[in-house]
């Protein structure tokens, strides 16, 4: 479903052929109003109903996925779809690197609310893994913005954002820009939700690696015209050391050293919303929680051998993706229905193994050669 509000391109409002409403995009109240009569629309329609917010801009997202996750089945992809492979990705690289998540320190640069929505889930995995709580988890987390690091030191958190007040850490001394905070925090993973093409330089990256044994460099921003650095640029600034994952994907490389292909990782969400929003449907779940989020990771993270990640492979190759999809969204809906959140599926028995789960949900899924047979 498309949702038109009008919009504001006036040369969108002047061309002949546009094909949208010829008004100013609607804001406000009137705006939630309209949201709130779609959503209550469509659950008056089918009671159950899997609700995936889809491009809404950050300032709408993030409200309208509070209010709407409470009363129905919904997720936004941008934002919990980006934080779980993100989340999936370092769980990854932590494995290649031989130590445990909570061992390792994430610098973010840009500290927006995909960015802090990601601090967030690697909170929460901490909390649920460990058992330490949120504040304790979000202290591994650090960003640096237009302004410098993000921390108590820069002055009043209630002049911050409000999704960055969290992690505004006191204790923290000031940092101006990315270089200064990489060598005073010594991260093991540095993030980039930025827009900000070539923001992870040389100097960044060799800072990263003087540090590091495998410096962690997830330049996420997409296009690739907005990449924070290229995986060429990456391996080799770290001399070949480096694990990475983006949000453009970006091509191999072959290495005189070694005589080996390495392969960049790319952070494509399409890997963990089609399991987790297939999963809802086959038990009808009354919520999709950040729980669920936490075991896709999880779950995708160790899908890769000890050799696919010695070559850059930080996920499963892409073109096994319906396989990937079967085994992910089996695992999130029998957890959805331990946990009581979903139901049982007519189709599956009680207590039931993974083996059986991955079974039905394979034979739920669509297969155009059905058709044939029909």
């Amino acid at each position: 479903m498309c949702i038109d509000v009008g919009t504001n391109n006036q040369a969108l409002l002047d061309d002949a052929q546009y094909t949208g409403i010829r008004a100013k995009r609607v804001t406000g109240e009137r705006y939630t109003a309209f949201l709130d009569e779609v959503v209550s629309g469509l659950k008056a329609w089918q009671p159950h109903v899997l609700l995936q917010f889809e491009d809404f801009a950050n300032h709408h997202a993030f409200e309208l996925l509070d209010k709407h996750r409470k009363a129905a089945c919904a997720f936004n992809d941008d934002i919990q779809g980006t934080a779980c492979i993100t989340l999936a990705g370092l769980l990854s690289a932590a494995r290649a690197t031989g130590k445990t998540l909570e061992q390792h320190t994430f610098l973010f640069l840009g500290a927006g609310e995909a960015g802090t929505g990601i601090g967030e889930l690697i909170a929460t995995y901490m909390k649920l893994r460990t058992g330490c709580t949120m504040e304790e988890g979000r202290k591994r987390c650090f960003f640096v913005d237009s302004k410098g690091l993000v921390c108590a030191e820069r002055g009043p958190i209630g002049e911050l954002q409000h999704h960055k007040r969290a992690f505004a850490h006191a204790g923290v001394p000031f940092c101006a820009d990315l270089v200064s905070a990489v060598k005073q925090l010594r991260p093991t993973a540095l993030i980039g939700v930025s827009t900000i093409a070539k923001a992870f330089s040389e100097e960044v990256v060799r800072a990263m690696s003087e540090i590091n044994d495998r410096p962690i460099l997830f330049p996420l921003s997409n296009p690739t015209s907005k990449a924070e650095c290229t995986f060429e640029e990456a391996f080799g600034w770290s001399d070949g050391r480096v694990l990475f994952a983006s949000g453009s994907p970006f091509p191999p490389l072959e290495s005189a050293a070694d005589g080996k292909t390495h392969h960049p990782a790319q952070a494509n969400n399409a890997y963990v919303f089609p399991a987790v929003g297939f999963a809802a449907v086959l038990t009808r779940a009354r919520a999709i929680t950040d729980e669920s989020f936490v075991d896709t990771a999880e779950a995708l993270s160790v899908m890769t051998t000890r050799e696919e990640l010695e070559t850059g492979r930080l996920f499963p190759a892409f073109s096994g993706i319906r396989a990937v999809s079967a085994a992910l969204a089996a695992r999130v809906a029998k957890k959805m229905v331990e946990e009581g959140l979903g139901a049982l599926p007519a189709g599956v028995s009680a207590g039931a193994g993974d083996a059986e789960w991955e079974a039905y949900v394979a034979s739920q899924m669509w297969d155009a050669s059905r058709l044939a047979d029909a």
